[in-house]
């Protein structure tokens, strides 16, 4: 039986007057692919901050990578976990190339008064390397595509070397291709790797098919969870979207996000 990685039990998250989280429970085994998906809202994001031990729980317990979460152990927690989430607007005169950036992602575990050394740059190049990104490493980073920076930023991620995959609209604002060629590289680095993934979306388009499980997040609870084939019915979307079924329907067919 694989190892429980993640461990949230009726976890509550407030911000200000607006609750985000309502008693929150999920369960993620080692090597698990989970796709987190719901409209605006809902709560994903600040699941995945509670993931990352950044989140400020009002009541409930949560346990990542076998450690219970309490206020000051969360950075010793994030050394373990990778987190990409959208795509940035990077200013073109900014004065770091690709390379420069991917080590930013060592820093987590050198600390910041650290020097980097070779066996860091070779981790750098490996990354690059597993994200296609190799021909462009002398490349200023402002002067990259949309779909380029993202394949960055999961290689400073993976630079890390974490054991947590967390991806936060990772495809947002990318144009078709771009967006399918980042589900792609997230199931192969996925695997490559044999990561623990969660990838959290509001676009059932933007939902990689290698998930072995969603979870259907509204109003900051969860809905439901099991496989894709039997969660993502017309039906259930209909309910998670408040949208008619026959809306669902066609939009699923014309592939227009829902």
């Amino acid at each position: 039986m694989s190892e429980t990685i993640i461990d949230i039990k009726n976890a509550v998250v407030s911000y200000r007057e607006n609750v985000a989280l309502q008693g929150v429970s999920l369960r993620v085994k080692a090597g698990e692919f989970v796709g987190i998906i719901g409209p605006n809202g809902a709560g994903k994001t600040t699941l995945l901050t509670v993931v990352n031990g950044l989140g400020r729980l009002l009541s409930g317990q949560v346990k990542v990578l076998g450690h219970r979460l309490v206020p000051g152990n969360g950075r010793s927690l994030r050394k373990k976990v990778g987190y990409v989430a959208q795509v940035q607007n990077i200013d073109p005169r900014m004065p770091m190339n690709v390379r420069e950036v991917v080590m930013i992602g060592r820093y987590g575990r050198l600390g910041l008064l650290s020097r980097p050394g070779g066996r860091d740059w070779e981790v750098v190049d490996e990354m690059l390397e597993l994200v296609g990104m190799s021909h462009l490493a002398r490349r200023p980073i402002g002067h990259l595509s949309g779909g380029e920076q993202q394949r960055v930023a999961i290689a400073r991620c993976l630079a890390q070397e974490p054991e947590l995959f967390l991806l936060d609209e990772p495809t947002a604002s990318l144009d078709w291709k771009a967006q399918t060629d980042i589900l792609e590289l997230v199931r192969e680095v996925h695997e490559a790797r044999t990561l623990t993934t969660l990838f959290v979306t509001h676009d059932l388009g933007c939902l990689p098919v290698a998930c072995d499980r969603v979870v259907l997040m509204k109003a900051g609870q969860i809905w439901g969870e099991g496989r894709p084939a039997d969660l993502l019915t017309s039906e259930n979307l209909s309910h998670l979207y408040d949208m008619p079924v026959a809306e669902v329907e066609k939009r699923r067919a014309e592939n227009i996000p829902v």
